[in-house]
């Protein structure tokens, strides 16, 4: 399955950047060595050479492999704007919530006798700080995907099926089948 719920956050907290990326490559690659404090540390990230690395920054190297500029674009994105990214992080998760948009397979249990079969919904939901902190807590500990994807429907039962524990309180939502799904802050 494809870590489509992690990106999605990550892509979330990424609009809050103040300015854009570095677009060359060797400036992109000096930013990496700067940030990982040597040319081993981010050949060892990149997966090539060091000497490779010594290449771009001093601009002997110009245009990478697709599959370099990739990685070498991914590597900057995951520590561009560490101050902001955090912030936005925080904000998310104190004061403003998220929103998550989704389409996928609910299906709930309820008490015996009222069982509702699973099928395709479009959500859109807005969720409480608690549930964009535990979210950003278990991305920034290495979560995988499904553990993302379970506390995303325990924020959707709770918010959306139970109208925040307001009604339905034995409702037990299944949530499989994500076809697609976004965060927004």
């Amino acid at each position: 399955m494809a870590d489509q719920l992690g990106d999605s956050l990550d892509r979330a907290v990424e609009k809050a950047f103040t300015r854009p990326i570095p677009r060359s490559a060797q400036a992109q690659m000096k930013y990496l060595v700067k940030q990982l404090t040597g040319t081993k540390a981010t050949a060892q990230a990149l997966g090539v050479s060091q000497r490779t690395v010594e290449r771009y920054v001093k601009g002997e190297l110009k245009r990478p492999r697709r599959d370099l500029a990739a990685r070498l674009e991914r590597e900057v994105r995951k520590r561009w704007q560490p101050q902001i990214r955090a912030r936005a992080k925080k904000k998310a998760a104190t004061t403003d919530g998220i929103v998550v948009a989704t389409r996928a397979r609910f299906g709930y249990t309820a008490a015996p006798g009222s069982t509702d079969d699973a099928r395709v919904r479009h959500i859109t939901q807005a969720l409480p700080p608690q549930w964009a902190e535990r979210l950003f807590a278990a991305r920034d500990s290495g979560a995988t995907e499904q553990q993302l994807l379970d506390i995303a429907a325990q924020g959707l039962g709770q918010m959306y099926f139970r109208d925040n524990d307001r009604r339905a309180h034995d409702l037990l939502v299944e949530f499989t089948d994500v076809e697609e799904i976004e965060v927004e802050l």
